[in-house]
């Protein structure tokens, strides 16, 4: 959302890719529709494709997603390569769309250590994309812009709060309860907490448990 706001700040118009990989927090998608629609994309493809087919994360199986903090190494909440799909496919509809400047809303700075969300990784994609396009090898590159990647969690709220965006609509739980709220507990509930307690400003988030550091 963020990205978003920051991208039609700087004068971009907007294509919103939202991608239906059977996560197991499918309530994100109606939160994306909602974003997009807030900030004026002038389209948003909601496009299915399968993730659980392969399996390898608690997002896209039955593996229950970790409720006891924020820890060291890769989560299993980390979906293999889901990065360099989702930018591949928003690489395709650029080319297709004429558009060439591609905003991801990455952070390596407070986040659960997935590989896909640092500088390098998104340096190298850039590269590849200039390397595997029609539009970049003849001159008319992509640009991969990631305006969060090095701000913290409570400086992304400020942002929020800056481009006047309500932080309600967006959606950060990985395994929401049945009443449709945010579990309070896994990496993604703490780090979007922390962010607003640091942030010192309201935390509009309904979880079902007040997250704890």
């Amino acid at each position: 959302m963020v990205a978003a706001g920051l991208a039609r700040e700087r004068g971009f118009r907007l294509l919103a890719l939202t991608v239906n990989y059977n996560q197991r927090h499918q309530i994100e998608l109606q939160a994306a529709a909602k974003v997009a629609s807030a900030l004026g994309a002038e389209q948003q493809i909601i496009l299915p494709l399968d993730l659980g087919r392969f399996g390898g994360s608690a997002l896209t199986t039955d593996q229950a997603v970790p409720k006891g903090g924020v820890g060291e190494g890769i989560p299993v909440t980390y979906v293999p390569a889901r990065n360099t799909i989702f930018l591949s496919l928003a690489l395709g509809w650029a080319e297709a769309g004429g558009a060439r400047d591609l905003f991801i809303g990455v952070n390596a700075l407070d986040y659960s250590g997935y590989p896909d969300c640092r500088p390098a990784f998104v340096e190298s994609f850039e590269a590849m994309a200039n390397l595997g396009t029609k539009a970049g090898i003849e001159g008319d590159g992509f640009k991969v812009q990631t305006p969060l990647i090095a701000m913290s969690k409570a400086e992304i709220v400020k942002e929020a709060a800056r481009l006047g965006l309500d932080a309600a609509m967006s959606w950060s739980c990985y395994d929401p309860t049945a009443d449709s709220k945010h579990c309070g507990r896994c990496d993604s509930c703490r780090l979007r907490a922390k962010g607003f307690a640091e942030a010192a400003l309201p935390d509009p988030t309904d979880y079902a448990e007040r997250p704890q550091p």
